[in-house]
């Protein structure tokens, strides 16, 4: 296993669990966050506090997958720091800071799992 994929299977544990967090803290209480108000898109909190939650927990499990040293969980993991990434993306309107601090963990995830060790390099 190289350092890249090490990094990143840090990063998605602990991106994994922020997300997690985010979507517990959106479906035991909906005061938490502030929507904005004339935004391009506008979703029920309470449904993406389970879509966040559950994101989360398949992200942290394919994080420590990643410590197997597998090529298929380096897919795994690229697709989903891609759909964490659109998740957070959408996450915009009700968490601004916690949404780009994690949009950039995935983007940062996705990037040193394809910079990882290539198979004839293995």
């Amino acid at each position: 296993m190289s350092g890249w994929v090490l990094f990143a299977g840090v990063m998605m544990i602990f991106g994994g669990l922020m997300t997690l967090f985010a979507g517990i803290a959106a479906i035991a209480n909906d005061d938490v966050f502030v929507a904005t108000r004339n935004y391009v898109f506008e979703y029920d909190l309470t449904g993406w506090g389970w879509i966040h939650l559950v994101l989360g927990v398949v992200i942290t499990l394919a994080g420590f997958a990643l410590f197997s040293g597998a090529v298929w969980a380096r897919f795994v993991g690229v697709l989903l720091a891609g759909l964490g990434a659109l998740s957070n993306f959408l996450w915009l309107p009700y968490a601004p800071v916690w949404a780009i601090a994690l949009l950039a963990i995935d983007v940062f995830v996705i990037w040193a799992l394809c910079a990882g060790p290539r198979r004839s390099e293995a």
